[in-house]
Parts: C-alpha cells; structure tokens; sequence
C-alpha cells in the first residue's frame, strides 16, 4: 500500500526510537496533533503500528519496517509481474518476505485463487480481497520475519500441492544459492519446493552477491527469478549460463 512522505518519516522514525509520541512527531515534523494522530490511525489500519497512550510502537520488527521501506518502486514492480503468472483457479504458497508478501494486492480480478502462506504480511494484503481463499499454516510465531515457522507449519505445507510457490531471500549468488540468516526459514522454502510446481525467487537486485549464514537451494532449484533492472547486465548473463530463468522489471 501507498505510504505519504510524512507516514514514510514516521516509519523511520519509529524503527530508530522504538516508539514516538504525538507531541514530538508535531513538533520534528512541523504539523499539528490532530494532523500526526489521523496519521498514526491510518498507519495502525495498514498494520505498520499500534497506538499507545499518547503515541504509538511497531506493530511488527523494526528490522521489518525497515526492509519494507527499500527498494519500495522495485519490489512493488516484481510483485506485479510475479501475480500476472497466477491464472485463474490456481492454487499458490507465498513464503514470508517483504516482496513476496507484496503479491496479493496485484491478484485483483482474478477469480478462485487459493493462497496458503505462512507470512502474516502477506495475509494481511490478501486478507482485503473475497476473490482469494486463504490458508495460514500456523505454528510458532517469529517476530524478525513476521511469519509462522517450526513444524506445525511445515506439516501444513506439506498437505497441499501448488502450481506456484513464491519465495523471499536474504540474498542470492551464483556460488551460493539463495541464503537466509534464519535456519527454521530456510526449512519453510525447502517444503514449498517439494509441494510446489514451480519456484518462483522474487528478490530485489540489491540482494544479488549478498551471503546468508544458511544455505537453502542451489539456483538451479529455482525455476524463475523475478528482479529489478538495476541488475547489472554481467549478473544477469551469469545467472542464464547457471541454467536458471530470470525476468526483470
């Protein structure tokens, strides 16, 4: 969802300080109270925060907020052009991400289309649309990533088959795959691409070269990367002779 320049610097503001109250908001951003709190409400019914008494905290990571507000222009056009796969009647997994998640609100017009993910940010974006029948997998709730891990969500992806699995990464490389920081992550991306057709990398292009701590799937294992243009032309080459597809926007 669209966010105001002002939203954008209450945002920053909120992931440096942990908190902010309505009366330093008023007086840093050079508005009124009633201004700054018609913005906390509209940025608690976006799901980027809770009000307090007087102010208002992170209603998710601040590592979260933080990723959502880079390369915003570049993931919402990977989201696009990764939600013009998805046809009618399809079934798909959305794996937690901050582009992945991104998906659903371009599903718009298309008719019973069933989405299982284990992402809360992505279920709040589909959540919006009828048209979409949702699945949350459950299981123990991870704060740094906003999504459902461990093996009660596992066992749920494990129950269906899907034409698409859309996954996130912390980086990717030619030498190392696709990497994450987060081990139980990792698990969740390698059980969507036992149950799923295709896997499809949806990553913005400042995540290329960059190594996570854990290994999760050789590039081979993925059948499409969807990323930006600011690609440089000699990764994309590499990343075609690797034998893996790879569109950009």
């Amino acid at each position: 969802m669209e966010l105001t320049e002002r939203e954008h610097t209450i945002i920053n503001f909120l992931t440096e300080k942990g908190s902010v109250s309505v009366s330093d908001l008023s007086s840093s951003l050079d508005v009124s109270e009633v201004t700054i709190r018609s913005d906390l409400s509209d940025l608690e019914f976006k799901g980027f925060l809770s009000r307090t008494h007087g102010g208002a905290v992170p209603f998710i990571h601040p590592h979260i907020i933080e990723r959502q507000n880079l390369a915003v222009e570049e993931k919402s056009r990977i989201a696009k052009a990764a939600a013009a796969l998805v046809q009618d009647n399809d079934t798909i997994m959305i794996e937690a991400g901050t582009t992945a998640a991104l998906i659903p609100r371009y599903l718009t017009g298309k008719r019973d289309i069933r989405v299982i993910t284990n992402s809360v940010m992505a279920f709040n974006a589909a959540r919006s649309n009828p048209a979409l029948k949702i699945t949350v997998t459950g299981g123990e709730y991870s704060n740094s990533t906003d999504s459902f891990i461990g093996y009660t969500a596992e066992d749920a992806i494990r129950r269906f088959n899907v034409k698409y699995a859309f996954i996130g990464t912390d980086g990717f490389s030619i030498k190392a795959g696709i990497t994450t920081h987060y081990e139980q992550a990792a698990q969740i991306i390698r059980v969507m691409r036992e149950k799923a057709s295709k896997v499809i990398l949806v990553s913005d292009s400042s995540k290329y070269d960059k190594i996570g701590v854990v290994s999760i799937l050789p590039l081979s294992s993925i059948d499409l990367i969807i990323t930006d243009s600011k690609l440089f032309p000699d990764a994309i080459k590499s990343i075609q002779n690797s034998g893996c597809k790879i569109e950009v926007y």
